[in-house]
């Protein structure tokens, strides 16, 4: 019996119990993707303010790399969705054989200019030298893991588009545990193992991505969890790689847009000194955790309009679309009653015995953290219209939040008004809160909705008349 047609589809049934059964894994699983930099920012945070100034200023760069190759990981499970929602189970898992073999390619390329290019890297992003070589250490470690990361990545995607969320939890929970006991392992060093220091981290992420990886192409290859692979399949298939390109290329952009954006807030704030650059780093990184939700149900909200439009049932996409942004907005208004609640235990558990840099960070938790509700709007419409195959819209939202909005905004309120760096904190709320009425304004028009990517199926033969 094949696994891909024993699995439901997800496109019958009550909506949001739908939504919730694949949202909250894929919460819990994001949740424990973001514990590997807040696990490593635990541990770093005992070396000192520049040791996390060193992690924090790689964070965007890494970022940056990652969404390149996200893009495609976006493309593979829509792609896998449309058509497993249209039960072409063929086509998914030829599908799924092909975005491992563009994923794996792409990865190999920016490893290897990355890593040669990363010096040049942090000196255009000014890094001072009294964390250069840190932050050099630590960022070509993890430029080594982008092949396992791009990887996992791929396989969470596929995954996704059948509707499969829990493996790629269970896989995060154990390799998360994992990486917490290396940590210390690799930075303070402990017999035959030399201390690496803040490069330790990076060493016990590393490990952990090349073991997920691993474990994840072996569950693709049993094919017992809705796709099955073999190895036959990988032999390119130049014609649907052009079509994933074509599909996973806005996304690419949307995501580096974004990527580019929050290194060029780092910009920003690493030029008031390493005190803000810290005090940013630790916000920033407590603000990514409190949207996790909202990207949680956005990625749900995207798999099950793909299946609905590839089953032909354009109302219930729309239906779908429209629970998730008002579960997104309602979801995000409490988390941010509670981030601001608790931002100064939050900041402390990231930063001992720094009294300036923990203040300046609770601050900016405590203005940023209320507009985080009109985040979760903008992603939801986002995760619909890259659903319905429209990654181009999704693409021009996230240019015009972060490039039109928030880094002018950020940039004139910081370097042209009394608030000075305090300007970066509420270039957050302004951003946050125009990218959510510009998307609300392109949803409410109604015309998101594309043309399915699966072919139609063969109407059937008509018997003629004797």
């Amino acid at each position: 019996m094949n696994p891909t047609a024993a699995r439901p589809s997800l496109t019958e049934g009550p909506i949001l119990k739908s939504l919730l059964t694949l949202a909250l894994p894929i919460v819990f699983g994001n949740l424990l993707q973001t514990g590997y930099q807040l696990v490593d920012a635990y541990w770093v945070g005992r070396l000192g303010a520049n040791a996390v100034a060193a992690v924090a200023v790689c964070f965007p760069i890494n970022f940056l790399l990652v969404a390149l190759g996200s893009g495609f990981s976006v493309a593979g499970s829509v792609l896998v969705a449309q058509n497993f929602g249209a039960r072409n189970l063929k086509m998914v898992n030829h599908v799924a054989a092909q975005s491992l073999v563009l994923e794996t390619a792409l990865a190999l390329v920016l490893t290897v200019g990355a890593y040669a290019a990363s010096p040049l890297i942090l000196r255009l992003f000014g890094v001072g030298n009294d964390i250069f070589d840190l932050a050099n250490s630590f960022q070509r470690v993890l430029m080594l893991g982008l092949v396992f990361n791009f990887g996992f990545l791929m396989f969470q995607a596929l995954m996704r588009g059948v509707g499969e969320v829990r493996i790629p939890l269970y896989i995060n929970i154990g390799t998360l545990a994992l990486n917490f006991g290396l940590d210390p392992l690799f930075i303070d060093g402990w017999g035959p193992v030399p201390a690496f220091g803040v490069a330790g981290a990076a060493w016990a992420t590393l490990t952990t991505q090349v073991l997920s990886f691993g474990i994840g192409l072996a569950v693709l290859l049993r094919g017992k969890s809705g796709i099955q692979l073999s190895f036959r399949g990988f032999q390119p298939d130049w014609a649907l790689m052009s079509r994933s390109v074509r599909l996973g290329l806005p996304s690419s952009v949307d995501l580096s847009a974004r990527a580019l954006g929050l290194s060029m807030m780092t910009g920003l704030a690493a030029a008031f000194g390493t005190t803000v650059l810290a005090t940013y780093g630790i916000g920033s990184r407590i603000l990514a955790l409190g949207i996790i939700p909202a990207l949680g149900i956005s990625l749900a909200c995207s798999t099950l309009v793909a299946q609905n439009i590839g089953a032909r049932n354009l109302p219930r996409a729309r239906q779908t679309a429209n629970y998730a942004i008002g579960l997104s907005f309602t979801g995000l208004l409490l988390v941010g009653a509670a981030g601001w609640l608790a931002a100064e235990p939050l900041v402390r558990f990231f930063l001992k015995g720094d009294e300036a840099v923990t203040r300046d960070a609770v601050e900016f938790v405590r203005i940023a953290v209320g507009s985080l509700c009109f985040t979760g709007v903008q992603q939801c419409i986002s995760g619909a219209l890259r659903g319905a195959g429209n990654t181009l819209g999704a693409m021009v939202l996230t240019i015009i939040g972060v490039w039109g909005l928030q880094f002018p905004v950020a940039w004139y309120l910081s370097r042209h008004t009394a608030l000075g760096f305090h300007g970066l904190w509420w270039s957050f709320v302004v951003a946050n809160v125009l990218s959510a009425l510009l998307a609300a304004v392109w949803y409410l028009r109604g015309q998101w909705l594309r043309e399915n990517l699966t072919p139609a199926p063969a109407p059937a033969p008509v018997a003629e008349p004797a």
